[in-house]
């Protein structure tokens, strides 16, 4: 069976990389499903999204909050470079709720914080 080897990256650290069934991002074009075999892809992160991975061992699948960045996509392999990333698993649900909480009162034009807000607490798991 054929799988992707895929790195997700921040500047800050590894968040994770192994072998993947498939691999779905939010590019700023829209959303991008990848399986094995998918032509090569350049695309900009979606800032405040969330990545999605499918383990090829048949482990949990994996989500990510993803910053702003870019998505490289050559010869089955993923390459996943964010701004920032946090995975769904580490994330403090108490504390991104509070910050979508205050994001929404800051009503300013500058939509980034609510939408990183709402990606953390939707890797984590959490529909908002």
């Amino acid at each position: 069976m054929a799988t992707l080897k895929v790195g997700l990256v921040s500047p800050e650290r590894e968040i994770w990389s192994g072998e993947a069934k498939t691999v779905v991002a939010q590019t700023i074009e829209g959303s991008l499903g990848i399986l094995p075999g998918h032509a090569p892809v350049l695309g900009v992160l979606l800032d405040g999204s969330v990545v999605t991975i499918e383990p090829a061992d048949g482990g949990e699948r994996v989500s990510a909050m993803v910053g702003s960045g870019f998505f490289s996509v050559a010869g089955d392999e993923v390459a996943i470079l964010a701004e920032q990333a946090e995975m769904g698993e580490e994330i403090d649900v108490q504390h991104a709720r509070q910050a979508l909480e205050d994001a929404m009162a800051g009503g300013g034009e500058d939509a980034t914080p609510e939408r990183r807000a709402r990606a953390r607490l939707r890797a984590a798991g959490i529909e908002v």
